[in-house]
């Protein structure tokens, strides 16, 4: 039982040399209590959620498409709304963050059953899979600990799966290397494949089409310069790959409901991301931070 003034706890590890490639970071959490909702935007990274104590309250989407519930455990696939989560009590969690053909790896689905969805492990990894690997989490006596319980439960998977196809893996790298500057016909030319066939490999290995990936990673990088105070946001979407300012509003609007702006403002108002979880991030592609808003500002 925490104290008055326990806050709880919040564990941020990067993977292993051995994960990466597959696995973007781990975070792990303890609440003490009532815990403000956390607004986490779209990312190209595929999150497993495991916990125990009080269940994770979950709000996806936007507008019509909004719906709630709450969860122990799940895989979220990619997402192309902001997803609004929070605990009405205290409770322990562990979420591992993978890249989309690391997720395809892992989990062995097509992750087109995934894309702005999230289901239970076990739907994945067979019945008793999540209670298993919790009570492991749950017994363990400290975070150093649970690492190593994460590292046991990924690793021989890891290392039991089959590689991603070499077109999966070349795409996925050139759209992430060039943050989503490349058109469908210009991926196709730099991969030596048709479109169609592009379709339908990010069908299977990431989960949306290459354009959505693409809307998605540029997303990602202007909010990574929106951060950098000396740039307006018209460099901020020069430097992106916009076409211009109000294609960037479309698309911030479109992915998480906020002008680039609005969502300036609202990180303005809080904590900055540490330097090393976003750098880890940036490196992998898979820039998933989150804001921890007022519920009034989302």
């Amino acid at each position: 039982m925490g104290s008055e003034d326990d806050r709880g706890e919040n564990v941020e590890r990067r993977p292993p040399e051995w994960m990466r490639g597959d696995v973007v970071r781990c975070r792990g959490y303890r609440t003490a209590g009532v815990q403000r909702p956390r607004v986490t935007l779209p990312s190209a990274a595929v999150t497993l959620l495991v916990g125990w104590g009080e269940p994770l309250y979950v709000r996806q989407g936007l507008g019509d498409a909004e719906r709630e519930g709450t969860r122990h455990a799940m895989i979220a696939g990619l997402q192309t709304a902001p997803v609004v989560a929070g605990y009405r009590g205290s409770g322990h969690a562990v979420e591992v963050e993978f890249t989309a053909v690391g997720a395809f790896r892992f989990f062995g689905l097509p992750l087109h059953l995934l894309a702005n969805a999230a289901a239970h492990p076990d739907e994945a990894m067979g019945p008793g899979w999540t209670a298993r690997f919790t009570e492991r989490l749950a017994e363990a006596p400290d975070w150093s600990a649970r690492w190593a319980v994460v590292d046991a439960v990924l690793g021989p998977r890891l290392a039991d799966a089959p590689p991603a196809t070499d077109l999966a893996v070349e795409a996925w790298q050139r759209l992430r290397d060039a943050h989503g500057g490349l058109t469908a016909r210009e991926l196709a030319a730099a991969t030596g494949r048709g479109e169609r066939r592009l379709q339908h490999v990010f069908r299977d290995h990431v989960g949306v089409p290459p354009k959505t990936l693409s809307r998605i990673l540029r997303f990602q990088r202007a909010l990574t310069l929106s951060g950098l105070g000396d740039l307006t946001l018209a460099d901020v979407a020069a430097r992106s790959g916009y076409h211009d300012q109000a294609h960037m509003n479309r698309d911030f609007r479109a992915l998480s409901g906020r002008t680039p702006g609005e969502l300036r403002g609202i990180a303005g108002r809080l904590s900055a991301p540490g330097p090393g979880r976003a750098a880890a991030a940036r490196e992998a592609g898979c820039f998933s931070d989150f804001f921890e808003p007022d519920i009034a500002d989302w």
